[in-house]
């Protein structure tokens, strides 16, 4: 499940709104023979990708996928039909699909007579799956945001830091509204119905239409003044501050300010800053 796990995460960023997901085929005899995750909509799923890999050797083994497999037709074929034509014995689920149609893969399954257990690794799954779940709960997407805190105050990222946090969210929005793909046609050709522009007067709002068009994870890029107003309405999931080294600490300790209802969960050093990123208390 661990590999599966670690698969799934070259989901992020490119699925939306389709879960990231990986899947791991083993043998009768436990062998690990196809691997495989869910890159993109319309495209094949994790579970496809691993069966394809391994061939007839799948036959009388297990499926380990970090979510239930699904049940439905859409832009593919059901997985939980894929599995049972390859003549899988056993499937392994971290998390159970709260799309699910009907009865659920994993009941479908069952009634087919496959061994299936759900809840393996489910809390480490949800490092990879939990800002989809999360976005899907409550109808917006997960936000980003970062600045940088340097000898004169706050200021915008520099360019490697925002292009380190772009690769693994759906959208990037400015201080302006502008809106834009976080890396351009990685999810697809019109998966994603991204506006030119939302208005940000109003966060909520603007969060709202992000999601519509199918954004699940979204960086927001500007001033802290910017960030501030999605945080202060608490919006931003998780804030990453580049506090830049200088050799006079104390000149900028009275500019490295977190919004309130915030606490520290990452201390890192990079490069000439040490990044601290903040997570809302609670969760």
């Amino acid at each position: 499940m661990r590999l599966a796990i670690a698969l799934s995460a070259h989901g992020l960023g490119t699925t939306s709104p389709n879960p990231p997901v990986g899947c791991v085929i083993l043998s009768v005899s436990g062998e690990i023979v196809g691997t495989g995750y869910h890159q993109r909509k319309g495209e094949s799923h994790a579970e496809v990708h691993a069966l394809s890999a391994a061939g007839l050797r799948a036959e009388g083994g297990t499926a380990v996928v970090t979510l239930e497999p699904c049940n439905h037709v859409g832009r593919t074929p059901a997985c939980r039909q894929a599995l049972l034509n390859a003549r899988i014995a056993r499937v392994v689920i971290a998390i159970l699909d709260p799309t699910s149609r009907g009865e659920g893969g994993a009941a479908l399954l069952r009634a087919a007579r496959i061994d299936v257990e759900v809840g393996v690794l489910a809390d480490e799954a949800r490092f990879v799956l939990g800002p989809w779940l999360t976005a899907l709960d409550r109808g917006w997407p997960v936000v980003v945001a970062g600045y940088a805190v340097g000898q004169h105050g706050t200021q915008p990222l520099e360019p490697s830091a925002v292009g380190e946090l772009r690769a693994g969210v759906d959208a990037v929005l400015y201080e302006d509204g502008r809106v834009e793909e976080s890396i351009p046609d990685s999810h697809g050709q019109g998966v994603l119905d991204l506006l030119p522009s939302v208005g940000v007067a109003d966060p909520a709002d603007s969060l709202s239409k992000l999601y519509t068009g199918g954004v699940r994870l979204l960086l927001l890029a500007g001033s802290a003044d910017f960030i501030a107003s999605y945080a202060h309405a608490g919006l931003v999931d998780r804030l990453v501050v580049d506090w830049v080294l200088v050799p006079d600490a104390s000149s900028i300790t009275s500019a490295f300010m977190v919004p309130v209802g915030y606490r520290t969960a990452v201390v890192n050093k990079v490069d000439r800053a040490l990044r601290v990123e903040f997570v809302p208390d609670g969760r």
